[in-house]
């Protein structure tokens, strides 16, 4: 496992259980005291955690926090495989779908391989690659211009230009966070503005979510939670998420999860 990827692990389990321990670490990740006491160096160097003695503890993350691509694809990976398993079964052959930026969206590229005719529209290079590389001649790929994120998103004035003029049967959302109030968001501001055209493209919206992404405001607001058609989550979504989501969305949609994250998650 390459450092940054370690580093994610660490900050993510440091999110969700508020402390994280030395010893801990060194016994889920099978590297040295060493290791993880340099991780959490450089961690803590971002202001991402702050170290205590024998670990380090949470520090919220701001809502401009926005992690690049390789290191929010290692979280909750068996979350993503199943929520874009059930998401996949949404797209129909001979339709024109959006997708959107982020890891989520891209582990739905993978997933709708199989499915033919299709025209694809997205701002994520990382969609983009995983699509024509599938060497199908029955599918259009079109990606949007604009200027690039940290998470590998096509923003801007261009971008939201194109997405403006299309018309498209479903739009596939992967946000940062949703919550009662705030809704579905994101930390980069023209991101957000490029998903608003995204999600103003499409006659249905899809928003694709793990459980962690409850309760977590980014600065910028894509949608409100009542404008998606469908939310899918996975099973481990507090009862009161979805309580809130099955009172706001038109359907929420829980995938089960066949296998524990462990160090990939």
């Amino acid at each position: 496992m390459l450092a940054r990827q370690r580093q994610a692990v660490i900050l993510e389990e440091a999110r969700r259980t508020g402390a994280v321990r030395v010893s801990d670490l060194v016994q889920r990740l099978g590297v040295s005291d060493m290791t993880v006491r340099r991780d959490l160096d450089v961690l803590a160097s971002r202001g991402l955690v702050e170290k205590v003695y024998g670990g380090a503890t949470s520090v919220a993350a701001p809502s401009t926090d926005e992690p690049g691509f390789e290191a929010k694809s290692v979280r909750q990976r068996a979350q993503k495989e199943a929520i874009a398993s059930v998401a996949a079964g949404l797209v129909r052959p001979g339709t024109a779908i959006g997708i959107s930026a982020g890891t989520t969206t891209w582990t739905l590229a993978r997933a709708i391989e199989g499915i033919p005719d299709l025209t694809v529209v997205t701002n994520s290079i990382r969609v983009a690659d995983v699509l024509r590389g599938s060497g199908r001649h029955d599918r259009t790929v079109v990606l949007t211009g604009g200027v690039r994120t940290p998470s590998d998103a096509l923003v801007g004035p261009v971008a939201v230009h194109s997405l403006r003029s299309l018309h498209l049967d479903v739009v596939f959302l992967g946000v940062h966070g949703m919550a009662e109030g705030p809704g579905f968001t994101t930390p980069n501001l023209t991101e957000g503005e490029t998903n608003r055209a995204l999600v103003e493209s499409g006659r249905r919206l899809v928003v694709l979510a793990d459980n962690t992404k409850w309760g977590t405001v980014g600065i910028s607001t894509i949608a409100d939670l009542d404008e998606a058609s469908v939310v899918v989550s996975d099973d481990g979504l507090p009862d009161d998420a979805c309580r809130a989501l099955s009172d706001h969305v038109g359907e929420l949609m829980i995938a089960p999860v066949s296998k524990p994250s462990g160090v990939d998650a």
